[in-house]
């Protein structure tokens, strides 16, 4: 049953404290994201002494070399972010699924900010970098999926506002990492790195205290399990279309992440070491990159909101499977710039900011008519007690992606720069073509879900 009473903007209060939750929780990951590729490849793993203390560095190492051969440092690198960001998104099925059986979805939200916080302030130390990593897995599986089901719980079935509210939702995800490397970044690249990563820690600390503040507005059911019992208009095999829908659009959304997180891992490096982060005669870190998603996804979120309101009150708006079609179809734009892009920087030149700028805004054109629409038809899918475990699946597609960026990646210093990106547009036209083609069958396999 959702929540009624306060209201703000037209939605539930506890919207808002959830807002400022997952903003907060995101400035402490995406602060820790801006400077994790840049930490190894300029400092943790170039000097071998260093790197031989971080405890299991060497047995992951020889065990990364064995599969793939032997790896540079930009290489390694790739390989320990695509692991990291990948786990980051294969634990919230455990985590999800440990809140509809045992522990509820608040419970998991706190345990996971405990987690996540340790793991941040772990990173202060070269030796305890992998265990840290280990810590923000554990806590992210717990916290994202239980916080992100809590949206849908707010409202009635059938509310309209539902897909507004996790394209709001998603601005909180996003303003936290905008404003997360400006601070997390800065301080790593001109104070020391360290100082970052405890930035990063002191946002997770603040985003739990508002989670607690917010509690009182949110659905009580949230704090404990649901039982499992079919619920009203839910047959017992009613779980079985919504999981197979699910399933298959998280197998192709692996081909979506893949060529997305590249932003995070091979474009940061293409970005520090090929474009000119002069801004009006002041040079800025290369980590603010990571600021330019975010800060256009604040800016177009509410836009798209009202193209879309527009395009459902004239009857044209297009079915969440043709969305995710056309967000991949936005990705192969971005690239296919990058390619002529690459062909601009020859002997060490570096490139105006407006062409990194400008591939960055088709990129999150393309994430906003892909991640937040498909969160959205998952808590309206889902049955009410499986809803964080579903959840939780829902993201295994960024676990499988994230490690194909970072196993992609390994390649990126092997072969030209248009050579990388035209293999991103052939994935990313590929994933078009496996959304459009089963599309009616889809949309009929979800009761008309559109």
């Amino acid at each position: 049953m959702a929540t009624s009473g306060r209201q703000l903007f037209g939605h539930p209060i506890g919207l808002s404290y959830l807002f400022f939750t997952e903003m907060w929780e995101r400035f402490s990951f995406y602060g820790m994201r801006a400077l994790l590729v840049l930490y190894m490849t300029k400092y943790l793993l170039l000097d071998p002494q260093i790197s031989g203390s971080v405890l299991g560095y060497t047995a992951l190492s020889n065990f990364l070399t064995s599969l793939f051969g032997p790896l540079s440092v930009i290489g390694i690198s790739s390989q320990i972010y695509g692991l990291y960001t990948g786990f980051v998104y294969f634990t919230p099925f455990i985590g999800g699924w440990l809140a509809d059986r045992h522990l509820g979805k608040t419970n998991a939200v706190y345990l996971g900010s405990i987690f996540m916080a340790i793991g941040h302030f772990m990173m202060a130390f070269e030796s305890m970098f992998l265990l840290a990593l280990l810590f923000l897995i554990m806590g992210n599986g717990m916290f994202k999926p239980n916080l992100g089901a809590q949206v849908g719980t707010l409202y009635e079935p059938g509310d309209q506002r539902i897909d507004s509210a996790y394209t709001i939702y998603y601005m909180g995800v996003n303003l936290g990492a905008f404003f997360s490397p400006l601070v997390c970044g800065t301080l790593g690249q001109t104070w020391g790195w360290h100082w970052g990563f405890g930035a990063a820690g002191v946002g997770m600390l603040i985003g739990t205290v508002v989670y607690w503040m917010g509690t009182k507005y949110l659905p009580q059911r949230n704090q404990r399990v649901v039982a499992a019992t079919v619920q009203a208009g839910e047959s017992e095999q009613g779980w079985v279309r919504p999981l197979m829908v699910i399933g298959y659009l998280c197998f192709v959304n692996i081909l979506f992440w893949g060529v997305y997180e590249q932003q995070g891992n091979t474009l940061q490096v293409w970005a520090d070491e090929k474009t000119n982060w002069s801004i009006l005669g002041i040079t800025v870190p290369s980590s603010w990159f990571q600021s330019l998603n975010p800060f256009f996804i604040v800016l177009l979120a509410p836009l798209l909101n009202r193209f879309w309101s527009w395009q459902r009150s004239s009857k044209s708006e297009p079915s969440t499977v043709v969305k995710m079609a056309i967000g991949c179809i936005f990705m192969a734009v971005a690239y296919l710039l990058m390619i002529a892009v690459a062909g601009m920087a020859q002997d060490g030149q570096k490139l105006n900011l407006i062409w990194v700028t400008s591939v960055v805004f088709l990129f999150t054109i393309g994430e906003l008519y892909l991640s937040p629409i498909g969160q959205a038809m998952v808590s309206k899918v889902a049955p009410v007690r499986m809803v964080s475990m579903f959840m939780g699946i829902w993201y295994l597609s960024s676990f499988f992606g994230n490690y194909l960026a970072g196993y992609i990646g390994s390649y990126y210093d092997r072969m030209g720069n248009e050579s990388y990106f035209t293999i991103m547009v052939g994935m990313s036209l590929l994933a078009v073509a496996m959304f459009l083609l089963p599309r009616k069958k889809l949309s009929a396999m979800l009761g008309g879900e559109r």
